[in-house]
């Protein structure tokens, strides 16, 4: 009989951009979805003051993701439609799908008009022995779990 739920473990995930699953990435970061707090101050009908707070504005972080540079140059394209102000074509729907240990999806994190906002390459080394990294940072306009 089992005690409890299994944690996920953290190497298993895979993005998905528009549905089609793209090169597996060994790193995403900046899933956060946050509400900014509005201070309303007022006074009593008894004149004391109280400081009320209220939701405000939501935010969302930029997504980082990384991955070994292979041969494609599909997020260089992406990141080109946006430099040629083609803003509407670059807004694309993605998911975070995470997996199991038996490789069933367990959750995803959807987010919504994104578009890169960089993306870069590591260093390059004369003599090194480390892989190629590249790395997008996606901005969008929401964050939701699925």
């Amino acid at each position: 009989m089992p005690i409890g739920e299994d944690a996920l473990a953290g190497y298993h995930f895979s993005i998905e951009i528009d549905g089609v699953t793209i090169a597996q990435f060994r790193e995403v970061s900046g899933l956060s979805a946050e509400i900014t707090t509005i201070e309303h101050r007022e006074v009593t009908p008894k004149g004391l003051p109280v400081m009320k707070k209220l939701p405000g504005a939501r935010k969302y972080g930029d997504i980082n993701l990384k991955r070994g540079r292979t041969d494609s140059n599909d997020l260089w394209t992406w990141l080109k439609d946006v430099q040629e102000g083609k803003i509407d074509a670059a807004r694309k729907n993605g998911s975070v799908v995470l997996y199991d240990y038996e490789n069933g999806e367990k959750g995803r994190f959807n987010f919504t008009n994104g578009w890169p906002s960089k993306v870069s390459i590591g260093s390059l080394t004369a003599g090194g022995s480390d892989v190629l990294v590249e790395e997008c940072t996606i901005t969008h306009e929401g964050l939701a779990v699925a």
